[in-house]
């Protein structure tokens, strides 16, 4: 890719940050591939399901046929910079999505053809809406046998709180699709599916389909009219909407997140790939579309911006760790302002260290090109930091700002490991450490009952890839145990206690009391820490020093050491006395001891993993599966007929679940499906 240049805005208004997001094997690895080949990126297309896409290079990745770890490319197209990451459909991997979506500008969400709407689909777009990531739908696989786009955006609109509208109809369905309809410019594009870039254009559409795309397109005008003033007042005058106009409202709304344009094609058949990147450069934003990132003051907590700009202070994030080359970090960042060089320093307001980059890097997959400078909107990776981690934020010492971290998920699967030759004990305790730095979702510790180590992951795929890096990535011989679930800890009811830091001596004279309210809270909640906005005497920081106390005391739990979930905490006062100091250390000792008394007297309990259960099956094994699901304790939710085969969403202990992939293939003669996800905590 030629050198451009990096630190001016008119550079960064030819920027995409794009994610490709989606359900396990709906195709987000065959698009990206399919990308970077148009794009010239790549010359030749890799394929999934021969172990040779470009973005999928671990070893394990290549072998299933699916992505485990979010992977970062650029590519220029139409004189525009894509940073593009390919992220993972399998829950087990789901902060892989969360973490690249956090430091991205834009999404494509893609759809199977014959699925629809699948569970991670819904998970990946909730997650989307949660950082207000614009995005564009792609429904893919329509040469499939079930195929059906109107099926896929009726799915949509029944479960996404966005306008859901096509900008393209399919021409064909299954074996016969060949290409698709632009509604907005009125023209045919085709593909013979040999070589995504050779696309057949001829204005105007298809005569057996011009009924159904006029109607298309006065449906796509009149969903922006609804929410767009300046096309509504033409709209409903009755004049023509021009093009620009339509992709200019098409835009608004997109950026604003108001809408969802879809389109359609079948990336394995290379159909439907350039239309897309025209949609991302047309639709999707630049860095200074984006209103400018916020976060506070890390001393006083004051809530403070930083404009999307080269010439700002510096503010990046730290979204992924990943350990390369004999051990060394290299750090994923999304530059949100400012420059960095090599050589230069950055502050970790969080820690208050000083970081220093050593080389700067434009990732491509496994491959690097060195960058001398890069300024604010780039998503680059970075060697020299030695102990910032994931959802960490860098900045100007100068300007310091604390952006929000990037949420951990909690383990919810563990399972012992222990090394087949006792030499390489220390050698497994390293290489954990360097595996839990890359991946906030994995936890290791030591049993203190029986001395084994035991690892803690997102599901048994999660603990299985782990357990399989160690013995032929890093060389260590391992056995692992049987599976267990990661228990909670809750309050079944309200109390009030306080807790007190007392230190009287000759070296300090310290003392703070801080009183603590907590009650349960709805299933699924999490733990919630409010503060009261001011109290007498008080500084901001100090109450700070209560939030982090209360919540590294909640990760502790009462009962069993367990983390402390579905609860509300309060801080009800917090207090010194006269002739003695109060700082932040005595303060957090005081709010861990409050989080003892109050939660130990409101009647804490155990809980579960309970996962939310998706299953695919032929009407015929309906029978055999509702008994297998009633045997492990599953609450049936719903069921619903979709074409041929029934599909039934429940919830039950994930414990109960063990082993349920091979039980359901066995009573469905291999044709049922399923997928489950971690959904709440609850009391056994």
């Amino acid at each position: 890719m030629a050198e451009r240049d990096r630190t001016s805005l008119k550079s960064m208004q030819r920027i995409r940050n794009l994610g490709i997001i989606a359900h396990i094997d709906a195709g987000k690895t065959t698009v990206t591939e399919r990308l970077l080949f148009v794009t010239g990126r790549t010359h030749k297309m890799g394929e999934v399901h021969d172990g040779e896409a470009v973005m999928d290079f671990m070893v394990q990745e290549q072998e299933r046929g699916i992505t485990i770890s979010s992977a970062v490319t650029s590519f220029e197209w139409d004189n525009h910079e894509f940073h593009l990451v390919d992220t993972p459909g399998h829950v087990d991997f789901t902060m892989e999505v969360e973490r690249s979506l956090r430091v991205l500008d834009g999404g494509v969400v893609v759809f199977d053809g014959v699925a629809g709407v699948e569970p991670q689909s819904e998970t990946v777009w909730h997650q989307a809406d949660k950082y207000r990531v614009p995005r564009l739908g792609f429904v893919n696989k329509l040469d499939r046998v079930g195929a059906d786009f109107e099926m896929c955006v009726r799915m949509m609109r029944e479960r996404f709180p966005q306008a859901i509208l096509p900008i393209q109809l399919p021409i064909g369905v299954e074996s016969t699709f060949r290409g698709v309809v632009d509604l907005i410019r009125w023209r045919t594009l085709t593909w013979d599916g040999s070589d995504p870039r050779d696309t057949q254009i001829v204005e105007g559409v298809p005569a057996d389909l011009e009924d159904e795309a006029r109607q298309a397109r006065d449906d796509l005008v009149a969903g922006i009219a609804d929410h767009d003033e300046v096309i509504a007042d033409k709209y409903l005058l009755g004049d023509e909407v021009t093009v620009p106009e339509i992709l200019a409202g098409l835009r608004r709304l997109t950026l604003a997140g108001q809408v969802v344009p879809v389109l359609c094609g079948s990336a394995l058949r290379n159909k439907g790939i350039l239309p897309l990147l025209d949609a991302v450069v047309e639709l999707l934003p630049s860095p200074i579309d984006l209103p400018p990132v916020q976060g506070r003051h890390p001393k006083t907590d004051e809530p403070t911006t930083r404009p999307h700009d080269p010439k700002a202070p510096l503010c990046a994030l730290v979204y992924k760790v990943q350990v390369v080359d004999e051990g060394r970090r290299l750090t994923y960042l999304r530059i949100y302002s400012g420059t960095i060089d090599e050589k230069a320093d950055a502050f970790n307001p969080g820690r208050n260290i000083t970081e220093k980059f050593s080389r700067i890097f434009l990732v491509h997959a496994k491959d690097r090109t060195r960058l001398e400078v890069v300024g604010a909107g780039n998503i680059v990776g970075v060697l020299g930091l030695k102990v910032t981690g994931t959802g960490e934020t860098l900045c100007d010492r100068g300007h310091p700002i604390l952006l929000e971290s990037i949420r951990a998920y909690e383990p919810v699967i563990s399972m012992a490991i222990e090394t087949e030759v006792q030499s390489d004990r220390e050698k497994l305790d390293l290489t954990l450490r360097r595996i839990a730095d890359e991946d906030p979702t994995f936890r290791f510790r030591e049993d203190p009952d029986t001395g084994q180590t035991v690892m803690s992951g997102m599901g048994e795929l999660h603990l299985d890839i782990i357990a399989d890096r160690l013995r032929r990535d890093f060389g260590i011989g391992v056995r692992v145990g049987r599976p267990e679930v990661v228990y909670a800890e809750t309050v079944t009811r309200p109390n009030e206690g306080a807790g007190v830091c007392d230190i009287d001596n000759d070296e300090a004279k310290v003392f703070a009391r801080l009183v603590l309210r907590v009650a349960p809270a709805e299933r699924g909640s999490g733990g919630t820490v409010e503060l009261p906005a001011m109290l007498p005497g008080i500084s901001p920081n100090l109450l700070a020093a209560a939030r982090t106390g209360v919540q590294e005391a909640l990760r502790g739990g009462v009962l069993h050491g367990l983390t402390l979930t579905d609860i509300e905490a309060t801080v009800v006062g917090l207090e010194t006395r006269e002739g003695r100091t109060i700082d932040e250390t005595a303060v957090k000792i005081a709010a861990m001891n409050a989080v003892r008394e109050s939660c130990g007297g409101a009647a804490p309990a155990r809980m579960a993993p309970i996962g939310a259960i998706e299953i695919v099956v032929p009407g015929e094994f309906m029978g055999e599966v509702l008994g297998g699901l009633q045997v492990r304790r599953g609450i049936i939710e719903s069921m619903e007929d979709r074409g041929p085969v029934k599909v039934v969403r429940a919830t039950a202990p994930i414990e109960r679940m063990f082993g349920y992939a091979t039980e359901l293939r066995s009573a469905t003669q291999g044709r049922g499906t399923f997928a489950m996800q971690f959904a709440r905590y609850d009391i056994e």
